[in-house]
């Protein structure tokens, strides 16, 4: 006798959500809820910056009927003196000031990562983070005036001649080191944050091997919050770019602009659209801010590709 097999088909287990009334459900409520938001986001971010983009190519004083230009804006603005000024000024705030920064908030989480009572310093740290800029250029203006605090206090100890901090020549290295005390406590921060969640063994055992402090932040600490940084790299990366109100304040008298010298992309952009005498140029400002949404997006990518590049070299 010849046995004959009967293939019968296969049936496959059905996925979960089939059949589950609740999936159901929540797939169908993912549109309700996400439509709102999308709606809000492009009313508020993607319509303004359309409408951004569509100005940079015309001539426009903010009243009347627009003007073509092309990219005249552009070739204007890239031709001005003053622009390559605040781009200078921009790169030297996205990288000096940013270097500074994350140095001072290295060596302060390294120094603090094992300190008693380090609650309380992270809390005096991160305070002038919860001050408003405006507030801070304020107080650092009265403070570094030639009688102010400052000066007064290099006086009491000796000093003959305190520098002139608000001097012209002085004026933007004064606006950098402002900028640097007031992110510095932020990213310490966020830094002590990330090491505090490193597993407290790693460290015992680099402790037995002889590891001392530098070497077990560098082997240790650092790469395993590389991904924070990474974040952090980007943070900085974008309000670098958007620098603004602390140089406006900081160096501008009232109802005055700052001196061409200092300015930002941002102040350039400003400076455009609300000019201390003349007609406001609405292409020029929008050019430039169209300009600074450019090199956001790209430095954002390049810094997420290096330091994704670093976190894979470093796992």
């Amino acid at each position: 006798m010849t046995a004959v097999l009967e293939r019968r088909p296969v049936k496959t287990a059905p996925r979960a959500h089939r059949g589950n009334p609740f999936e159901a459900a929540r797939r169908r409520m993912i549109g309700p809820f996400l439509l709102p938001a999308l709606a809000v986001y492009t009313l508020v971010m993607i319509v303004p910056s359309l409408f951004t983009v569509w100005i940079s190519f015309n001539d426009w004083a903010g009243v009347g009927a627009m003007e073509w230009a092309g990219f005249a804006n552009y070739r204007e603005m890239v031709a001005d003196p003053v622009f390559g000024t605040s781009f200078v000024n921009t790169m030297k705030i996205l990288l000096l000031v940013g270097g500074a920064v994350f140095v001072i908030a290295f060596t302060l989480t390294m120094l603090l990562q094992d300190m008693a009572g380090r609650k309380f310093v992270r809390a005096v740290i991160f305070f002038p983070s919860l001050v408003p800029g405006l507030v801070i250029a304020i107080l650092w203006g009265f403070l570094l005036d030639p009688d102010g605090l400052a000066n007064q206090v290099l006086k009491s100890l000796g000093v003959a001649e305190p520098p002139m901090w608000l001097a012209p020549e002085n004026l933007f290295t004064t606006v950098m080191a402002g900028m640097t005390w007031l992110a510095a406590g932020t990213y310490t921060v966020i830094f002590m944050a990330a090491a505090d969640r490193i597993p407290r063994y790693f460290y015992e055992a680099a402790e037995l091997d002889g590891a001392g402090p530098l070497r077990r932040f560098w082997t240790i600490t650092l790469p395993l919050m590389w991904d924070v940084i990474g974040v952090c790299a980007v943070l900085w990366a974008i309000g670098a770019l958007k620098t603004f109100e602390f140089v406006l304040v900081f160096a501008g008298a009232t109802g005055s602009l700052p001196p061409t010298g200092l300015w930002t992309f941002s102040v350039y952009a400003y400076a455009g659209a609300f000019p201390s005498d003349g007609v406001p140029r609405y292409g020029i400002a929008s050019a430039a801010a169209v300009l600074t949404m450019l090199l956001t997006v790209v430095l954002t990518i390049l810094v997420r590709r290096v330091m994704g590049r670093r976190e894979q070299a470093t796992y």
